[in-house]
């Protein structure tokens, strides 16, 4: 009986293979290394965290430069039209630095320079340059023949006013009057003030005299300076200012 029954016992035991029981790993195939690619995600890795420093470094060396804040005409000062701004410092680039703002303001500016613009030090003078096409004439106008507070950059028209305070002439002029009549048509329309002296020292020709120069189309500048010589200008401010 014995002997049956493990007869029996073998015959009953399944011929499948033993499954793995839970939490056992099945064996996985060696990896096949490649040192060329770990290679190049190491030196990818560098050259990334390189760049990095580099920008972190140029990011905090900056320096403190001028800026404009409003617009400024040729042959006018900064004045109190820039302000200090940082910028990362570049050896090709000719920044006028904030702590050379009181020499700056001793110079001119050679053209327009808009607001908004970095100061570089090729911008400034110790004298304007006159544009291509353009004339600079100097005028000497009594009260009442430029508007009060008259100002560099300002944008003026030029009107030929007459002498009516002058005697008569006793000329053949039908008139009976030896004064020249004003005209309605400006003789420049956009002249553009570039200089107006402060007050100080001989600033003024007289008492009453103001001189005023201004920048105009050379095609203009003849008419411009004959009425001048006359004393027979007034300016006035007209838009764009």
């Amino acid at each position: 009986m014995k002997i049956q029954e493990r007869t029996g016992a073998g015959n009953n035991r399944s011929s499948a293979p033993v499954q793995p029981t839970m939490g056992e790993r099945l064996p996985s195939p060696p990896r096949e290394r490649k040192p060329a690619l770990a290679a190049l995600a190491v030196l990818l890795i560098l050259v990334g965290a390189l760049g990095a420093t580099m920008l972190v470094l140029r990011a905090g060396d900056r320096i403190e430069v001028v800026k404009v804040t409003a617009d400024i005409q040729a042959g006018e000062s900064v004045g109190n039209k820039v302000e200090s701004v940082l910028v990362a410092d570049d050896a090709g680039v000719n920044y006028v630095k904030w702590n050379q703002i009181n020499a700056l303001k001793k110079l001119k500016a050679k053209s327009t320079i808009y607001a908004g613009t970095l100061v570089i030090g090729q911008m400034f003078g110790t004298e304007a340059s006159v544009p291509a096409g353009k004339a600079v004439v100097g005028l000497s106008l009594k009260e009442g023949q430029y508007p009060e507070g008259i100002e560099v950059g300002d944008l003026v028209a030029a009107y030929q006013v007459g002498n009516n305070s002058s005697s008569n002439s006793g000329s053949d002029d039908k008139t009976g009057s030896g004064a020249t009549g004003s005209t309605d048509t400006a003789i420049v329309d956009d002249a553009r003030v570039t200089k107006v002296p402060d007050g100080s020292g001989d600033s003024t020709i007289s008492s009453t005299n103001q001189r005023v120069t201004v920048t105009v189309d050379e095609s203009d500048a003849a008419a411009l300076t004959r009425a001048a010589a006359a004393n027979q200008v007034a300016l006035v401010k007209v838009p764009g200012n």
